[in-house]
């Protein structure tokens, strides 16, 4: 237990370390540069991008892997799910209210750093060890940067391996299932629930395995079909809360921008807290300046690289303006946040909806939270594949797979802290590599963005 304890400290430390100011700096200013020299480009063409969702470029001989819905589809769904229900619990259990205004700052920056960073990710396409054409960040610094530059790929690789695991999305999955479920049913004891956290991890296993078989083209279906019905799913249910609490809006709203420069109901009343964790849990919501989700925009088929930073764009929007900022408001406006010590993740969003509907709150929530966790899931499997060939090649890609099928079990049964820990401590390293070479090349998407809107959209 010492160990286990030490483990975790040291984690902790790592964490607080890896979110300082130099990336903190880095990813917002960074952000807010590319928002600048682009003149706000992303934000005066969004009209443009439901053009490009309705399908009205798609050409199906274009080089790539997706369509365009399918590829934005898949990076929502390695972001939307646990990272807006779990994530959103935990950064007002730490950082308080006003973590939330600092989610939103990355995300409004965010928009002009997915339009960047997807824009890349199809420009810079190469060929993986088998010859086929994949798009990310060790990509885009491998094709665009040149050789001297690898070093910064691998480091994006290996830290998508650690960062991009399955672990939290089991975790807080089974966490919900199990106090949704088997506690107020009686199937376990509070004290005994291994076995069925367990059976639960390897259940999820195994149905992932289904979906993994099929590689992006399945992982691309079964995505553009779950997250538009869960978001608006969710959407409808955060609403019946807002509505029921319609008086307390205005003060919520007040609380987060006062809170957002006091500090004072984050843990130990420090506004560095407050600061550090609504941007590490912003990052971690929509992805932007981490690179994971270019993983995925790389694969849209496309001849025109600024169409899919177009399209990608909209996912700070969807994910972290519109789905966080409505399970932000429930747990706020029940007031949950105040009355549940001890109560973390999940399991805080799951008692804010049971205010309003009771024991069914949980279920709901559930219908949403399982089938968006497993997209995840099986979407973070493609990412963490394409990074592992990267490094070692296709040869032993069913070795990782194998590894990556046993983390979901492992996470069922995991400490969240540590769980936790792992994966945001990762996020930050993927960001450095990331946003490192996107500054550097900023300037050729900016030629490419004026060649393509004079032609496509002109305003």
């Amino acid at each position: 237990m010492s160990f286990l304890n030490s483990f975790e400290s040291a984690l902790n430390s790592f964490v607080e370390y890896a979110w300082g100011t130099p990336l903190l700096v880095l990813l917002v200013g960074g952000g807010l540069f590319l928002l600048i020299s682009s003149r706000a480009r992303p934000y005066r063409h969004l009209g443009h991008s439901v053009d490009l969702l309705r399908g009205k470029y798609d050409d199906p001989n274009d080089p790539g892997q997706v369509p365009h819905r399918q590829a934005l589809s898949t990076a929502l769904s390695g972001t939307l799910g646990l990272g807006n229900i779990a994530g959103v619990a935990l950064a007002i259990s730490t950082g308080g209210p006003g973590a939330i205004f600092w989610m939103w700052v990355t995300a409004l920056v965010g928009v002009a750093t997915k339009f960047f960073t997807a824009t890349l990710a199809v420009m810079y396409r190469g060929r993986d060890a088998s010859g086929e054409l994949q798009g990310g960040p060790m990509y885009v610094i491998r094709e665009g940067l040149g050789k001297k530059w690898l070093p910064l790929a691998y480091l994006f690789a290996l830290a998508g391996l650690c960062g991009l695991l399955p672990v939290f999305q089991s975790n807080q999955t089974v966490q919900l299932l199990r106090e949704s479920f088997a506690l107020p049913l009686g199937w376990v004891g509070a004290e005994n629930t291994f076995t069925f956290d367990l059976s639960l991890g390897v259940a999820l296993a195994v149905t992932a395995m289904v979906v993994i078989i099929g590689r992006i083209q399945r992982i691309g279906r079964f995505a553009v079909r779950v997250v538009p019905a869960m978001v608006v799913f969710y959407m409808a249910l955060t609403l019946i809360v807002i509505g029921y609490f319609w008086r307390e809006v205005p003060a919520v709203f007040a609380l987060i921008f006062s809170d957002a420069f006091s500090g004072q109901a984050a843990a130990g009343g420090v506004l560095g807290t407050v600061i550090a964790t609504g941007i590490s849990r912003g990052a971690f919501s929509n992805e932007a300046g981490i690179g994971s989700e270019s993983l995925a925009h790389g694969a849209a088929k496309t001849t025109e690289p600024v169409r899919e930073g177009v399209v990608a764009m909209l996912g700070p929007i969807v994910d972290t303006l519109v789905v966080c900022t409505c399970t932000a408001l429930v747990i706020l406006l029940t007031g949950v946040w105040q009355h549940g010590e001890g109560v973390e993740g999940v399991s805080l969003t799951a008692n804010a909806f049971s205010h309003v509907f009771g024991g069914w709150g949980p279920l709901l929530l559930l219908v949403m939270v399982v089938p968006l966790a497993f997209s995840t899931i099986v979407t973070y499997w493609y990412y963490g594949v394409k990074c592992f060939n990267f490094l070692f090649g296709p040869r032993w890609q069913s070795v990782y797979t194998a590894i990556y099928v046993g983390l979901i079990v492992i996470g069922a049964v995991a400490s969240l802290s540590i769980v936790n820990n792992i994966i945001i401590g990762m996020y930050a390293v993927m960001a450095i590599p990331t946003m490192t070479s996107t500054l550097m090349l900023h300037r050729r998407v900016t030629r490419a963005a004026d060649s393509y809107f004079a032609r496509f959209d002109p305003k």
